[in-house]
């Protein structure tokens, strides 16, 4: 049982907290322009992985907006932006094509039923494995991946795209210099919104992208049969969305924690992204997770810090599709794509790829970096890069430790004894028993182990291959210097490997 203490209370206590920001007419403010920034750079992004998964845009749509209403209210990291996502999108993309929407919608819930599950037995606890060049392949990644995702967007479209992306972008880089009160990605959509629709230029429009929802959502209770067939269908897909939203959600609060120097409650965000998938399902949305892009446009180019900001952006984007769909609609793709340009830039961690930092950084740690990043391009799926890449680290940790292990020799008189440094597990004791001159040590050896650790059964087996070679040639071992936690796992453990 955890106890929360009232040190705990104070780390994990939001700053500044939604009381702070609705006193402060200022922080307010930015707190709800940067929703309503945020509520813009949805709705392509979500029409657009409704694309992918075979369904309506508005089945993403109306994903995007309950799941970030509700997370404000869950969540665990204030100010981070969970909406319909690319990620999930691709898992559960053969399910609707396939079996139809109801199966698709029972995927979306039993999915957020499985998060739930994981959240309360604190499958949270695991990002303390994910080490920091993890991270920095996955930030690297998540730029690479939302800069190239914007090509669609910059191909074979009217020459007037190009300067107007350009505005966008020379908007955002001037406007933090004159004030920081409105946020820049904001003041840019206006002004390059103001320029199309001023001159009446022909670009692609977020209404191009697909028909945008005229009404409310409603519930939707899937119409499948409550059977064993039933779930041995949709369970696979349902653990693949649960899985990769999970890491998604708490390597995005993870960043943003550091961005903004704060702490946010990983098992509290983990179980309340099941519940916002649930709602999400139940009202006959796609299900998603923490949408990485928009978190950073929410956090880093607007300033928020607030569940304020999170509930605004979900509530701004039901009002801009069901009530202004038709003034959204004229919104040009070019000042969406300049966004989400200088959110890409600002994500990538140019530090970690300067001569300076490459030359001083040791070679498995950039090797991680890079295999994560690769891994990410590959699959195009954040999670398998992430997961990739801790692999990697642990094969490369395990190999550097396995070689940290020394066997020292000395006999006096009737005497052999071996002196074993280092951390003994599966790696480094494989090799142990080759470590030992069996034939030519006299009738008695000592084995100190006082500076070194047994970890794994694996070493245990080896310390009994090693007693059973001398005792065949007659020769009696006497192992010495094991610590507590050593001597108990031995005792519980060897003679049993025969």
């Amino acid at each position: 049982m955890s106890v929360t203490t009232v040190d705990d209370r104070a780390r994990y206590r939001a700053n500044p907290s939604v009381l702070t920001a609705l006193k402060n007419p200022r922080m307010l403010t930015r707190e709800v322009l940067a929703g309503l920034v945020v509520g813009l750079a949805l709705i392509p992004e979500a029409i657009a992985f409704s694309v992918i998964a075979g369904v309506d845009p508005k089945v993403g749509l109306f994903s995007s907006f309950i799941m970030a209403v509700s997370i404000a209210f869950l969540g665990g990291r204030p100010a981070m932006v969970t909406a319909a996502t690319g990620a999930v999108a691709l898992v559960i993309a053969p399910v609707a094509p396939t079996y139809g929407l109801d199966y698709f919608i029972a995927t979306v819930i039993l999915a957020g039923i499985f998060q739930v599950i994981l959240g309360v037995v604190g499958v949270a606890k695991l990002m303390r494995f994910i080490p920091r060049s993890v991270m920095v392949g996955f930030v690297n990644a998540l730029a690479i991946f939302v800069f190239s995702s914007q090509f669609p967007q910059l191909i074979d479209v009217p020459w007037l795209v190009y300067p107007l992306v350009a505005l966008g972008i020379l908007v955002m880089i001037v406007m933090p210099k004159i004030t920081k009160i409105v946020p820049a990605p904001l003041v840019s959509v206006v002004i390059v919104t103001g320029v199309v629709l001023t001159f009446a230029i022909t670009v692609p429009t977020v209404g191009d992208q697909g028909e945008l929802p005229r009404s409310l959502p409603e519930l939707f209770i899937p119409n499948v049969p409550l059977t064993w067939e039933t779930f041995t269908i949709i369970a696979p897909f349902a653990l693949g969305v649960a899985v990769v939203g999970l890491l998604e959600s708490l390597l995005t609060a993870k960043l943003v924690d550091e961005i903004t120097d704060t702490h946010s409650r990983k098992s509290r965000e983990a179980w309340a992204q099941g519940v916002s998938n649930v709602l999400s399902g139940i009202f006959g949305g796609m299900g998603g997770c923490a949408v990485i892009g928009q978190t950073m446009i929410n956090v880093k180019a607007s300033g928020a810090r607030t569940r304020i900001s999170t509930f605004c952006a979900g509530l701004f984007l039901f009002l801009l599709v069901v009530v202004f769909g038709d003034f959204v609609g004229t919104i040009p793709m070019a000042a969406l794509v300049a966004v989400m340009i200088m959110v890409a830039i600002g994500a990538f961690d140019w530090h970690s790829i300067r001569p300076s930092t490459l030359k001083r950084m040791p070679k498995s740690e950039t090797f991680v970096m890079v295999a994560t990043v690769v891994l990410v391009l590959i699959t195009h799926n954040l999670a398998v890069g992430v997961v990739g890449g801790v692999l990697v680290a642990s094969v490369l940790f395990v190999r550097r430790v396995a070689h940290f292990v020394t066997v020292s020799r000395s006999v006096s008189g009737s005497v052999a004894r071996y002196v074993v440094d280092g951390e003994l597990f599966f790696a480094s004791s494989n090799d142990l028993t080759t470590l030992f001159s069996y034939p030519d040590d006299p009738s008695r050896v000592v084995i100190d182990l006082s500076g070194s650790h047994v970890w794994d059964a694996s070493t245990v087996a080896a310390l009994d291959a090693i007693e059973t070679k001398y005792a065949a040639l007659g020769k009696t071992v006497e192992i010495v210097g094991m610590n507590e936690s050593s001597s108990r796992m031995r005792g519980r453990l060897t003679g049993g490997f025969e």
